[in-house]
């Protein structure tokens, strides 16, 4: 009796392996393909992807200009921007070209090397940066700087999404946070955290304003940016998601289960093999 169930188990146990087998390997449910973000040389869909980075930078300085209008506080390098432009004749944007330059001197030691995307992150954060203050008034009452610190941190996360989704390489605050975190061997969470409060003490002693908007930027930010970026990232062709099996192929993992009864294998009431025209289907 026992040597029989044994050999009952191992039948099934093998016909279960050679149903997995013929389904192929397993698939990623739908939805959950991580997000390409590796750098894409130039010379692939140059147009397509120059538009989508300019444009995200553009957006990304704006959102920096405006939060700086709502007096609620900014995130953390446009607090050290505007404690140095209370304290220089330079202006915000000016400032941040500035010490964009000057981080991307600290890449020589880390042996980075800077992109287009580098390049342009400066340039134009630093073009659309003073273009956002200069048409921004200045002085808003309470409820439309509440109202506008919202849109902010939203139009930020999107324009992060934009503008790494076009993978041309990081700008030079992200190289100098993925530079150390390599050269250190710390996690990239630990470094940029220790960047960022750096850099927002050192503003904050300046005269820089950090406040409620230097909080919910450091919270939102992330996921607003996580939510968009599935929507803008390029893919190359290779890079699109699987599409979703057939019920007929088995679930969303491309498995194929066997189940008892009259030699059916069913899923979700959809039959996926037929019994024999002979008899019930032998799964040894």
């Amino acid at each position: 009796m026992e040597h029989e169930f044994r050999d009952r188990c191992k039948r099934a146990f093998r016909g279960r392996h050679q149903l997995r087998a013929a389904a192929g390997p397993r698939r990623p449910p739908p939805g959950r393909s991580p997000t390409p973000l590796t750098y894409i040389p130039v010379r692939e869909h140059p147009l397509r992807r120059g538009l989508q980075l300019l444009a995200g930078l553009a957006l990304f300085g704006l959102s920096l200009s405006a939060m700086v209008r709502t007096s609620l506080g900014n995130n953390p390098w446009s607090v050290l921007y505007e404690g140095l432009a209370q304290r220089t004749p330079l202006s915000f944007g000016m400032i941040s070209g500035v010490l964009g330059v000057l981080v991307l001197l600290l890449w020589i030691p880390l042996k980075q090397r800077p992109t287009l995307g580098t390049v342009a992150n400066i340039v134009v954060v630093a073009c659309s940066s003073d273009l956002g203050l200069w048409l921004i008034p200045d002085n808003l009452a309470i409820l439309p700087r509440i109202g506008l610190l919202a849109g902010c941190v939203v139009l930020n996360g999107l324009s992060i999404a934009v503008y790494v989704g076009a993978r041309f390489g990081p700008g030079p605050r992200d190289g100098l946070m993925t530079g150390v975190a390599a050269v250190s061997g710390r996690s990239i969470r630990l470094v940029r955290t220790l960047i960022e409060v750096t850099v927002l003490g050192v503003g904050w002693l300046l005269g820089g304003s950090a406040g409620i908007g230097t909080v919910l930027y450091a919270v939102m930010v992330g996921p607003v940016t996580q939510f968009f970026l599935p929507w803008f990232a390029y893919r190359r062709a290779d890079e699109h998601p699987t599409a979703t099996p057939e019920p007929s192929q088995g679930d969303e993992f491309g498995r194929i289960r066997p189940q008892r009864g009259a030699g059916a294998a069913q899923f979700r009431g959809r039959y996926i093999a037929k019994p024999s025209p002979d008899g019930p289907v032998d799964l040894g």
